[in-house]
């Protein structure tokens, strides 16, 4: 166990390019995957890469975020100082919420003290990827750096919006500009840029210092890691370095996703039904952990060749029922029900929605405990949706809120 390095996972973000999923949940907490949340990802990464001292400070609409990890992420000891603590805004020094990435560790220096540690490791609740921290802290110490930034390659269009980074021929980073509107490309790659993973390991000392002098700039500063404290650092000359993404999928290649937006998310979650899947989540050397209420196994009924329940190429959860429904290239998550002759086609359902007899869903995101009314179509005509007052995405995907009460349209 990694006893003298501390884990912080930001969870505060609004997530606002994901509404109607984030209007009662913040970001890390949105469902993936049938029976995750996003946020499961950075943790799990945490504990298997046997960092076990975790704190995620908490922002806007956390309630469901907090419920999950007391509920599902209980099982590290206290007494052999192992925890996941989840922290909202303190405002000890100020009324303000979180200003800022920086301004997140900074709001909770005094907690972080207590802690004592060596390096800090900081990291984004938002993003799904496989990756053994402690390679990269190993790195970090090794190359006696202060600060050590996970970057992998990216495509021009996609870096602006990511920070970007130059390097030496020792891996040095010479440059540092957040989101820039024209991403310097790599020496020898004119169509790829450097992007910062937003995954940071920090000597804490100096984290302690820039974060400070920061705080001290007040309106000067966004404080924000990408926009303020790393260029700063590069431009002091202070040792920073970059590390090169490796993950853990075993894959033939490195699986990393920021789920920003929903057609981001969808086509992430539609990764996961490929009959060999890019992200790996049957890997039981790199589990992925989450909290799974006791439910019963999903069930498949009627056999009748016009009524007969059945899923094709899809992700089905526990408690699922497919009564005399058809299902493809979907995700069904726990207790959805798919009634008889209904039709459910390469959509992603959240917890407890129905389906009733008769309707058609295709190329939809709908929410919890939404239900579809019998005859009722979702993404079949897309004015019609407009018209229902759903969200409909730049690819097509049309979006339906939790708990929208469809009855009102059938």
């Amino acid at each position: 166990m990694y006893r003298d390095v501390l884990a912080i996972v930001l969870a505060g973000g609004r997530g606002t390019r994901l509404d109607p999923l984030t209007r009662d949940r913040a970001k890390p907490a949105v469902p993936f995957g049938g029976i995750y949340r996003i946020i499961d990802f950075t943790l799990s990464n945490c504990i298997n890469s046997d960092i076990r001292r975790i704190l995620v400070p908490t922002q806007y609409k956390a309630t469901s975020l907090n419920r999950h990890i007391d509920q599902g992420w209980n099982f590290l000891c206290r007494e052999l100082d192992e925890y996941i603590e989840v922290i909202p805004p303190q405002q000890r020094l100020t009324e303000a919420w979180y200003q800022g990435t920086a301004d997140a560790i900074y709001q909770n220096v005094y907690t972080i003290e207590k802690a004592a540690p060596r390096d800090t490791i900081i990291l984004a609740g938002d993003h799904i990827y496989k990756m053994n921290y402690a390679r990269m802290i190993d790195f970090h110490r090794e190359r006696k750096a202060d600060l050590t930034v996970a970057c992998q390659p990216s495509t021009l269009a996609a870096a602006r919006d990511f920070g970007v980074m130059g390097t030496d021929d020792e891996g040095r980073i010479t440059s540092f500009v957040e989101k820039p509107k024209d991403p310097p490309p790599m020496p020898g790659h004119p169509d790829q840029a450097l992007a910062s993973m937003g995954i940071y390991v920090f000597n804490t000392d100096v984290m302690y210092e820039l974060l400070f002098r920061d705080a001290a700039r007040k309106e000067a500063s966004g404080h924000d890691f990408g926009r303020d404290i790393i260029p700063r650092m590069v431009q002091e000359g202070m040792r920073v370095v970059a590390y090169p993404f490796r993950d853990e999928n075993r894959k033939t290649a490195a699986y990393w996703r920021d789920v920003g937006t929903l057609d981001a998310y969808f086509q992430t979650s539609m990764d996961l039904i490929a009959v060999d899947p890019t992200l790996n989540l049957y890997d039981r050397e790199w589990p992925i952990h989450t909290y799974q209420p006791a439910s019963p196994p999903p069930k498949f009924v009627h056999t009748d060749p016009d009524r007969r329940g059945a899923a094709f190429g899809s992700i089905v959860c526990q408690g699922v029922i497919v009564s005399g429904g058809q299902v493809f290239r979907s995700i069904l998550s726990p207790a959805v029900r798919v009634r008889s002759y209904s039709l459910v086609e390469d959509s992603i359902l959240f917890d407890g929605v129905e389906v009733g007899r008769h309707a058609r869903v295709r190329n939809a995101i709908i929410d919890k405990y939404v239900r579809v009314p019998p005859g009722f179509t979702i993404g079949w005509d897309r004015q019609l949706d407009i018209e229902h007052g759903f969200t409909i995405t730049p690819a097509g995907v049309t979006v339906v809120s939790k708990d929208e009460d469809l009855e009102r349209f059938a």
